[in-house]
């Protein structure tokens, strides 16, 4: 198996690449709803780790001191029910479905599907399927019908954004993101504390078993968990660690200023990639623990995948 280590080798699937243009999102279309959104108080935080299970050329360290302002999150990602809303007063079309086709995990398949698709070659788990949207989200002849509450998936960065926008709101800046899935905690490795099932209790829904033949689903789920399944953090959010990867607002960047308090850092002025958070139900620790607060990788803004959606943030 190739070097994990590199954000283009983790369980995310490799770019689209089929499309360019402006990423500037909308402008909002109304004001925000904050029902079902935290206000956070914001302040101080240490952003960051230098974990011994980390990966450095992710940018995890350096650990350096940052302050927010106030602001509000969603305590759930956004999920299938809110975004089929989205699409019905808009008629939006994804980026998956412009381009026609989307990554499906290839244990999700059925045989005629998975037989001849399209593979990474660095991440061969992934198939790539025609006709998997984000309302057919393992390809023809399947529905989001029972799952209105889990999290949308085969969503790219600029499908988030323009939710975001339509429902006044915005991605969260990264740094707001992992101050939000700290839920208080100082410098800890997950959302509750250190010890990824404290007490033999699961937290999260990762990749349970061994990767990626076989998962045991010991945690309730293979795939995506409803949006607010699992206590939430100190903050109240749900599923910060784990489900799905969450899109970011700032472009990738691995050097980081510790030498002053950053206010407010809205990451590097432009870049190939978009930053995303959190891990999904595909992290196994054998191969990505990036389901740690401090993990992150990139993926480029038109990437669509099955385990790969945002929730939303807005002034305070």
């Amino acid at each position: 198996m190739s070097d994990p280590r590199s954000p283009s080798h983790c369980c995310t699937p490799p770019a689209a690449g089929v499309h360019s243009g402006s990423l500037a999102p909308p402008e909002p279309g109304r004001v925000a709803d904050v029902d079902g959104m935290v206000l956070l108080p914001g302040g101080a935080f240490l952003m960051g780790a230098e974990d011994a299970e980390g990966f450095p050329d992710d940018g995890e360290g350096l650990v350096r001191e940052v302050r927010l302002d106030p602001f509000r999150i969603d305590a759930c990602a956004v999920s299938n029910d809110q975004f089929a809303d989205f699409v019905a007063d808009t008629g939006h079309r994804t980026d998956a479905e412009r381009f026609g086709w989307s990554y499906v995990f290839a244990a999700f398949l059925p045989g005629h599907l998975r037989r001849g698709a399209p593979r990474p070659e660095r991440t061969p788990w992934w198939c790539g399927v025609e006709g998997a949207t984000w309302n057919c989200p393992e390809g023809p002849g399947s529905t989001v019908e029972g799952r209105g509450d889990h999290p949308v998936v085969h969503v790219s960065w600029r499908d988030a954004a323009a939710y975001a926008a339509w429902a006044g709101k915005r991605l969260p800046t990264e740094a707001e993101w992992e101050y939000a899935a700290r839920g208080g905690l100082e410098q800890r490795r997950y959302p509750w504390g250190d010890v990824l099932d404290p007490d033999g209790e699961y937290r999260c829904n990762i990749f349970r078993g061994v990767f990626p033949v076989k998962n045991t689903a010991e945690d309730g789920f293979r795939g995506t968990a409803p949006v607010d399944a699992f206590p939430p953090n100190g903050f109240g959010l749900h599923n910060m660690s784990g489900n799905v990867w969450e899109w970011c607002a700032d472009w990738w960047g691995t050097e980081h200023d510790r030498t002053r308090p950053l206010v407010n850092p809205t990451g590097p002025a432009d870049g190939a990639d978009k930053v995303i958070r959190g891990g999904s139900h595909m992290c196994h620790h054998s191969y990505c623990n990036r389901y740690r607060v401090a993990a992150r990788t990139a993926s480029s803004p038109d990437s669509t995948s099955g385990h790969t959606g945002f929730r939303c943030a807005a002034p305070a």
